[in-house]
């Protein structure tokens, strides 16, 4: 990310991402967590997996808001047939000028979206561990800079579902956030029927930013003061996840940087240019509960013992106090 970028004041900063937040949530109706998520993810350089059965709008999301923004969009249906060499590139021979040039992959793209990601084989899905966390990509030995900004948006189906693979924990741990969209309720599917049956609500979205204004949005989230005393206090919650005897894998490092960097554009968007505890602990669960493995037997406590041992975590970890001056 260039550090040259012209910078905005707090009003552009809110009316540009209201502008972002609205185009999106017009399309996506009643999910506002769902669409936030989505934006911070962007303003933070992560990369968001949306986990949920089919037909329920994880794709639209990701299209939405790739609409919203008047960037470069790449879309790559994950299939067990797909080669890591159709996301990243290859290097194809020119018999012209007798030698190899590089043709580049479908993750060339400011946002690309991987729908159903976890359809495709491991060996696939390790392709997109270097372009999401080093926003580069290596073949054949020459290094191939990703545009900036670059997000993966990335759906995945429940793996009970036939046909599919489970993302390894180093591929979990490059995506800032987890989120589910859940079922619309009966008011907003009953507005989609009357909607869509023949307009797609794709083709009303005009983009509403573009890559340079995304530049200037993440470097206005990035100079939200944080705390030293909240710093610790993330760390804090990290550690306890990593000696819980419910968690068999804690929260990595990288997380604790992520969760860090997703509260200070949780806290911009609430129109604020510090960070609270609060802001933390709103996105502990997003940000950590798909990079923890539960430990053996946990599954008997609850249905989701990873959430409710971060629940636990958050009650335990002293919340810092503001001094008095």
């Amino acid at each position: 990310m260039s550090h040259t970028s012209p910078q905005i004041t707090a009003d552009q900063f809110a009316a540009q991402t209201s502008a972002i937040l609205a185009s999106v949530g017009a399309v996506i109706d009643g999910k506002p967590d769902a669409v936030r998520s989505a934006l911070i993810c962007l303003l933070a350089e992560g990369h968001l997996l949306i986990e949920d059965v089919p037909g329920v709008g994880k794709t639209m999301l990701a299209r939405a808001l790739a609409a919203s923004v008047d960037a470069t969009v790449r879309r790559i249906q994950f299939t067990p047939d797909l080669l890591p060499g159709d996301v990243t590139g290859v290097s194809v021979y020119n018999p012209v000028d007798r030698e190899f040039e590089f043709k580049r992959g479908a993750i060339f793209a400011h946002i690309v979206i991987a729908d159903e990601i976890n359809r495709s084989s491991p060996k696939t899905q390790s392709a997109l561990l270097e372009a999401m966390e080093e926003r580069q990509v290596t073949v054949d030995g020459a290094t191939h800079p990703l545009p900036e900004p670059f997000l993966v948006v990335a759906t995945q189906n429940p793996l009970e579902m036939e046909g599919t693979y489970a993302l390894p924990e180093a591929q979990r741990d490059r995506f800032m956030m987890r989120i589910s969209m859940g079922y619309p309720d009966a008011a907003a599917e009953a507005l989609m029927l009357r909607q869509r049956d023949t307009v797609n609500p794709l083709s009303a979205v005009s983009a509403v930013a573009d890559a340079g204004s995304i530049s200037q949005l993440i470097t206005w989230a990035r100079s939200v003061h944080v705390a030293p005393a909240l710093e610790e206090y993330t760390v804090a919650l990290a550690q306890a996840t990593r000696s819980d005897p419910n968690l068999h894998l804690g929260a990595s490092p990288r997380a604790t940087l992520q969760l860090i960097r997703a509260a200070k554009v949780w806290a911009a968007l609430d129109g604020r240019d510090f960070v609270i505890p609060d802001d933390v602990t709103a996105l502990l669960i997003p940000v950590f509960a798909h990079r923890l493995l539960p430990a053996r037997g946990a599954h008997r406590a609850g249905a989701q013992p990873v959430e409710a041992a971060l629940a636990q975590i958050v009650e335990r970890v002293r919340v810092p106090v503001a001094s008095r001056v």
